[in-house]
C-alpha cells in the first residue's frame, strides 16, 4: 500500500491511497459489507454509486461462511465480485456489542456466537490469519473497545491490553508475510486525552502502514468526540492515512475532514434506507411522514442516482409504505451516492484551497440532522459494522 499526501487546506487533507486492488481519492466513505455484501446492492451499483473501497467485517466472516471457505474460493475480492479495495476491520467491536457472554484474558477473547451460541476464542494472531485469508488489502489488530462513560482507570486498562496485542498482531503479521497487506493500528484511549496522546505514541513506535482512530462515536457527547478526533488525527504522521472508525453522519464527516481524516465508515446510509429515510443537501428526508404522498420531486433534483432519475418522492414513499424491497435498493443506492458526492466536494475544497467556504455552505444548507447516532452496529444487534 501507498499513501500520497496531495493537498492540505488548514487540517483537512487530499490524498490518493493505491492498494494492489486499486486506488482510493482520499477523503473517502467506505460503505459497510458487514458479511461480504453491502445489503440490496450489487458490486455494479456500488461502483455506480461512486463507490472506491468497501469495509468487511473479521467477526461475522469467522462466524460465517468461515475464513477458510472464503479463502478456498479465492479470497473476499472473489467471493464477493468486488474488484476494488477491501478494508476488514478487527472484530474487537462486534466482540463488545454482540456477545452478550464473553471472557477477556491476555491471551484473546472468548465469546459466544450470536448466530447459534456456540463459543469461539480469538487472539490476536488468530485475527491476523483470519484476515490474510479473507484477502482484504487493510486489515486491524484485535483491540477493546469500551463504551462511554469509563473511568480513567478502566480505560487505562483497556488500553494497555490493546496495545499489547497490537504489537502481537503486528508481529504475526511480519511473521505471516504481509502479502500486499496494510496493517493498520488502532488508537483507543477513550475519553481522555492523555491517554488518547499515549495510544497515538505507543502505537505509532510499534510501526503500522496506517491509524485508525477507535473508540469514538459510543456514547460519548458530540464535542467530546469531535475534540479527540482533532487531538488524536492532529498527532498521527503527517505521511500515513488516517481513519475514523464507525463514524458517519454527514455533519461529522465534514467536522472530521476539517480536523483531517481520510477514511470514513458507518451503516448509516444503509440501515437509515431501510427505515425509509434519504439523505439530500438540505437535511435527511424521512418518507413515511404524509408530507410526500403527492410530492413528484426526486429526492434531489441535484443527485444523479438511478433513484433520482427515474422516480419521485411519492413513487419511493409508496415502495417504502408497501413493503417492497425495491425501496430498499433505491434508497441505499441514493444514500451511498449522496455520502460519495459529498466526500468528492469535501475533496475539491481541500484542492481548491476553500474548504471553510464549502464547510459554511453545507451547514447552511443541511441544518439539523435528525439521523441515529452512529456506530451502532447491527441494525438490533449494535451495528458499527453490520448494516
Amino acid at each position: 500500500m501507498k499513501f500520497t499526501l496531495l493537498r492540505t487546506d488548514g487540517a483537512a487533507r487530499r490524498g490518493r491511497l493505491e492498494t494492489v486492488h486499486g486506488g482510493v481519492d482520499t477523503p473517502a466513505f467506505m460503505p459497510v459489507g458487514t458479511r461480504g455484501t453491502v445489503k440490496s446492492l450489487t458490486p455494479a451499483d456500488l461502483a455506480e454509486a461512486g463507490t472506491q473501497i468497501v469495509l468487511a467485517n473479521t467477526y461475522h466472516l469467522f462466524l460465517r461462511p468461515g475464513q477458510e471457505l472464503v479463502q478456498a474460493l479465492g479470497g473476499l475480492h472473489r467471493f464477493m465480485a468486488w474488484p476494488g479495495p477491501i478494508l476488514t476491520d478487527s472484530g474487537g467491536f462486534q466482540v463488545w456489542s454482540l456477545s452478550k457472554l464473553r471472557r477477556i484474558t491476555d491471551e484473546g477473547v472468548w465469546f459466544r456466537s450470536p448466530i447459534d451460541g456456540s463459543e469461539h476464542f480469538l487472539s490476536p494472531e488468530l485475527v491476523i490469519e483470519i484476515q490474510q485469508a479473507l484477502g482484504a488489502d487493510i486489515i486491524h489488530p484485535l483491540d477493546e473497545c469500551l463504551a462511554h462513560p469509563a473511568t480513567a482507570a478502566a480505560t487505562e486498562q483497556s488500553l494497555a491490553l490493546t496495545l499489547r496485542w497490537a504489537r502481537r498482531a503486528e508481529a504475526a503479521h511480519r511473521q505471516g508475510g504481509a502479502g500486499g497487506q496494510a496493517l493498520f493500528g488502532i488508537v483507543q484511549g477513550g475519553a481522555y486525552a492523555d491517554l488518547r496522546r499515549r495510544a497515538v505514541e505507543e502505537t505509532v513506535a510499534i510501526g503500522f502502514d496506517g491509524y485508525a482512530i477507535g473508540g469514538m462515536a459510543v456514547g460519548e457527547p458530540k464535542p467530546v468526540m469531535l475534540d479527540l478526533t482533532e487531538l488524536t488525527a492532529g498527532l498521527l504522521p503527517r505521511e500515513q492515512p488516517r481513519y475514523l472508525m464507525g463514524v458517519g453522519k454527514p455533519p461529522d464527516l465534514v467536522e472530521s475532514v476539517a480536523r483531517g481524516v481520510d477514511l470514513f465508515d458507518c451503516v448509516l446510509p444503509t440501515r437509515n434506507a431501510r427505515n425509509g429515510q434519504a439523505f439530500t443537501a438540505d437535511g435527511p428526508l424521512v418518507l413515511k411522514q404524509a408530507r410526500f404522498v403527492r410530492d413528484a420531486a426526486p429526492l434531489d433534483p441535484a443527485c444523479r442516482c438511478y433513484a433520482c432519475r427515474s422516480f419521485s418522492r411519492a413513487y419511493l414513499r409508496h415502495l417504502f409504505m408497501s413493503g417492497e424491497l425495491l425501496a430498499y435498493r433505491l434508497l441505499t443506492l441514493h444514500n451511498l451516492t449522496f455520502f460519495h458526492s459529498l466526500m468528492a466536494a469535501a475533496r475539491a475544497a481541500v484542492e481548491s484551497a476553500r474548504f471553510d467556504t464549502f464547510r459554511s455552505r453545507f451547514f447552511a444548507r443541511y441544518g439539523v440532522d435528525t439521523a441515529p447516532e452512529g456506530n451502532g452496529e447491527t441494525s438490533g444487534e449494535s451495528d458499527r459494522h453490520v448494516q
